[in-house]
């Protein structure tokens, strides 16, 4: 079963860049989308981006031009840069992957492994 593991979040000033990290282990997700979303206090889990297997990317409104979501499979890790962070970027970032390589698939029902967690602090 595929086990997925967050790191790099942080506290960044507003206009900074962070990079986070996701990690499988226990198998791969190589051939499969992989996803990060993000969910702020009170709010719903949002999408924000994900990754084919190929390579092709597919990204919300609200961080296009912003953020870039990059793979590398040798290394079982999906990247999300994140520039120009606002305020409002404010959120627990997960990542998730589930049983399909088509990024049209962008509603948190459709993926059935998910990481912990990241939490991400853009102060203003």
């Amino acid at each position: 079963q595929v086990q997925l593991a967050e790191s790099g979040g942080g506290l960044v000033q507003a206009g900074g860049s962070l990079r986070v990290s996701c990690v499988a282990s226990g198998g791969t997700f190589g051939n499969y989308v992989v996803g990060w979303w993000r969910q702020g206090r009170g709010k719903e889990r949002e999408f924000v981006a994900n990754i084919g297997r190929s390579g092709s990317t597919n990204y919300a409104n609200s961080v296009k031009g912003r953020f870039t979501i990059s793979r590398d499979n040798a290394k079982n890790t999906v990247y999300l840069q994140m520039n120009s962070l606002k305020p409002e970027d404010t959120a627990v970032y997960y990542c998730s992957t589930g049983p399909f390589s088509d990024i049209i698939y962008t509603r948190v029902s459709e993926y059935n492994y998910w990481g912990q967690g990241t939490q991400v602090t853009v102060s203003s």
